[in-house]
């Protein structure tokens, strides 16, 4: 028997099997149709094929990385979500798939990656946590510009700044998404009656996340917890496909004690990055002090550095000597 794909993924919190939404899609996804994937939740992108997540990791060692390609590949397979759908529900289902791409995604990810509070407090903050020391350095900033250059990809605009007009065109863009989705789900408990589908798989991606996470700045939450019908949608996926999700949302807590926190609970790191500098401070005082002539390597038995007051004799001498 062949052994089954490995899907990797980011970890989950908040409630969710995953904190990142193109993981989210994917695993939804891969639990509508049955597919019979092997689960790996990681914080280390290095331990996935090609250093992305998601990623796939095929029974022929091959790799895919982008839920499009994810998904074609799991249909390939016959685990199709979508193959109960008549003609013209495919056509609404792609339809409204591209509608989320590009009116709700641009709008999430400005949420979590660009608005200087939100990712301050709570992305940047949880994967430096997450990922622990050396990567929590540089790893959140990577994730961020990887964020950013998607994000010029969907609106086609090479500038990007954080600002309040363009806060405001995309959370409209996105609130009127979210209206659109709400009429087309009505009192059905998924987008197309009693089963889901690609569309639910998507569009559960990229609400789930902002409903659970409480963002500092969080008005696409408050205009989602207005949606009685797209609230209901979120929870019924999470407790009839993701019913072991034991990790409740977490409360954010104030930035002063979460630093507290997490300096106590990061002791060995603290205590790493310490010996580090003691040792980097040393070396540099060494090399001072031999560039200054403070001391000199002596050739004897012993072969040992040996410290020797510095005269006004030594002044004109070769600092090469011995």
């Amino acid at each position: 028997m062949a052994a089954p794909d490995e899907l990797f993924v980011w970890e989950g919190d908040w409630g969710l099997p995953s904190v990142n939404s193109d993981c989210l899609v994917v695993l939804a996804y891969a639990r509508f149709s049955g597919a019979p994937l092997k689960v790996r939740k990681v914080c280390n992108p290095w331990r996935s094929p090609g250093g992305s997540i998601p990623a796939l990791k095929t029974a022929h060692k091959e790799a895919l990385w982008r839920p499009s390609d994810i998904i074609i590949h799991l249909r390939k397979q016959k685990y199709n979500a979508d193959f109960d759908l008549s003609a013209k529900e495919a056509a609404d289902s792609l339809a409204f798939v591209a509608l989320v791409q590009q009116k709700l995604t641009p709008a999430v990810i400005y949420a979590l990656w660009v608005d200087p509070k939100n990712f301050v407090e709570v992305t940047r903050r949880w994967h430096a946590e997450h990922t622990g020391f050396p990567l929590s350095l540089f790893l959140p900033g990577r994730l961020q510009r990887h964020q950013l250059d998607k994000l010029r990809l969907l609106r086609g605009d090479a500038g990007l700044e954080a600002d309040d007009e363009l806060e405001k065109e995309l959370y409209r863009d996105a609130t009127d998404c979210m209206d659109l989705l709400t009429q087309r789900l009505g009192t059905q408990k998924f987008f197309f009656g009693d089963s889901p589908s690609s569309l639910d798989a998507f569009v559960f991606g990229w609400l789930a996340p902002i409903l659970k996470c409480e963002l500092p700045s969080g008005k696409l939450r408050q205009h989602l917890k207005s949606l009685d019908n797209l609230q209901a949608f979120c929870a019924n996926i999470l407790l009839v496909y993701f019913p072991c999700q034991d990790t409740p949302p977490r409360p954010l807590p104030p930035a002063s004690s979460a630093a507290a926190g997490r300096d106590a609970g990061h002791v060995p790191d603290r205590r790493r990055k310490q010996l580090l500098s003691a040792l980097a401070a040393l070396g540099a005082m060494l090399s001072y002090a031999a560039l200054t002539g403070m001391v000199s390597v002596r050739h004897g038995r012993r072969g040992a550095l040996e410290q020797r007051p510095r005269s006004h004799r030594d002044d004109g001498r070769d600092r090469d000597e011995d």
